[in-house]
C-alpha cells in the first residue's frame, strides 16, 4: 500500500511540475485593429515634438487606442503620411490620419 501511495504521489507531483512550466504570452493593448503594436519611427516623434499647434480641449480619455472625434484637427507629418499629430489637453499625440486613433502619447 505504501508503494502504491508513493507511485501515485510521484505521478501527481510530476504532472504539476509539467504544468508549471507552460508559457503564457500576454500582449499589451494595441493601437492597431489587427492586434499589432505600432512602433512610431523616431524621426516622426522628433518632428511632432518640435511643432507648435494649438491644444484642443477634449472631454474623453486620452489613451493609446482610443479614437479622437473627426472634429479634432490633426496635422500631417510631411516625411511620413502614415502618421498625423495634434495636441489634446496639452498632450502631444500621434494618430492614424484616417481613423484619428491614438497611436502614441508623446512624453
Amino acid at each position: 500500500m505504501k508503494r502504491l501511495l508513493a507511485i501515485v504521489s510521484a505521478a501527481l507531483f510530476a504532472s504539476g511540475t509539467a504544468f508549471a512550466q507552460s508559457t503564457v504570452v500576454v500582449t499589451p493593448d494595441s493601437s492597431d485593429t489587427n492586434g499589432t503594436t505600432v512602433v512610431v519611427p523616431g524621426d516622426v516623434t522628433t518632428y511632432v515634438t518640435g511643432q507648435q499647434v494649438p491644444s484642443v480641449t477634449y472631454e474623453g480619455d486620452i489613451v493609446v487606442g482610443s479614437e479622437l472625434p473627426s472634429s479634432v484637427e490633426v496635422y500631417p507629418v510631411p516625411s511620413n503620411n502614415s502618421y498625423a499629430y495634434t495636441i489634446v489637453n496639452k498632450k502631444r499625440v500621434i494618430v492614424n490620419p484616417h481613423t484619428h486613433k491614438i497611436i502614441e502619447i508623446v512624453k
